[in-house]
């Protein structure tokens, strides 16, 4: 579980909000993401509030790191599914804000434990008139085998943005959209997003921001 964690940190805390800035038009998708990861790796192991586990440290490397390439607002609404297009405009927004909460608060105490692992990546398996491709790597730990970890990314009007990402086979749109449907079947959408708050006002309210 601690080193699940860990390699989502390393991944997943770029869905922590939503963005509408864009990445360099001619830069390539594996080119891309294996910038964003070094990018935070670095920042992580560097940061000395990071590493304590300053959720506001974790927020501005969010903002600041990876805001500009993750289409966030696409992975919150696969993550929905069908129940994303019945929702209204405010419950959507209302589910994206507390969805992005959620995400920087699972993760952050992870990144502080970020240490000497590094990226590998694959050789992209792309066209070049694909929209949509799935860049693969391995995170090399200091014991035990390298961790496949994989990211679906999209071409859109404003460059590519990240999506979704696998770690140990599991989609993370498929985890959360198994949950969502739980929370909707049980109390609708507004039951869901009620889920969330509460959620994250738990997490909130323990001392360090971190979960368990």
């Amino acid at each position: 579980m601690k080193l699940m964690k860990q390699l989502l940190a390393m991944a997943t805390i770029a869905f922590a909000t939503a963005t509408q800035a864009a990445a360099p038009a001619t830069e390539a998708p594996d080119a891309l993401v294996k910038r964003i990861s070094q990018d935070v790796i670095d920042t992580a192991k560097a940061d000395k509030g990071i590493q304590a586990g300053d959720i506001n440290r974790v927020n501005q490397l969010v903002e600041t790191k990876i805001l500009p390439y993750v289409d966030f607002q696409r992975m919150t609404a696969l993550a929905a599914g069908r129940h994303w297009r019945t929702a209204t405009p405010d419950q959507q927004q209302r589910l994206l804000a507390e969805f992005r909460t959620l995400l920087v608060y699972t993760y952050s105490g992870a990144l502080s434990q970020i240490k000497n692992e590094t990226v590998e990546f694959k050789p992209l398996r792309a066209a070049a008139d694909d929209t949509e491709v799935e860049v693969r790597s391995q995170v090399n730990v200091a014991r035990g085998e390298p961790v496949p970890l994989n990211y679906r990314v999209a071409k859109t009007p404003t460059g590519w943005k990240i999506y979704d990402i696998n770690v140990l086979g599991a989609w993370l749109v498929e985890t959360y959209k198994s949950s969502f449907n739980s929370e909707i079947s049980k109390g609708g959408f507004d039951g869901l997003i009620k889920a969330l708050a509460d959620k994250n006002k738990a997490l909130a309210a323990r001392p360090s921001a971190k979960a368990k």
